[in-house]
């Protein structure tokens, strides 16, 4: 019984890792995207 909460508990946490992990590159990405765009508009 122990065995099958810590197994639900631990795929609990590896998802919701990958879908903040997700969420920190979406972030990231949009973020680099402005970045190049003030760049841009600023050196025309």
């Amino acid at each position: 019984m122990k065995k099958n909460i810590l197994f639900v508990l631990t795929i609990l946490f590896i998802f919701s890792g990958c879908a903040t992990w997700k969420g920190i590159k979406k972030d990231s990405n949009d973020a680099w995207k402005a970045t190049k765009g003030a760049i841009h508009e600023a050196t025309e």
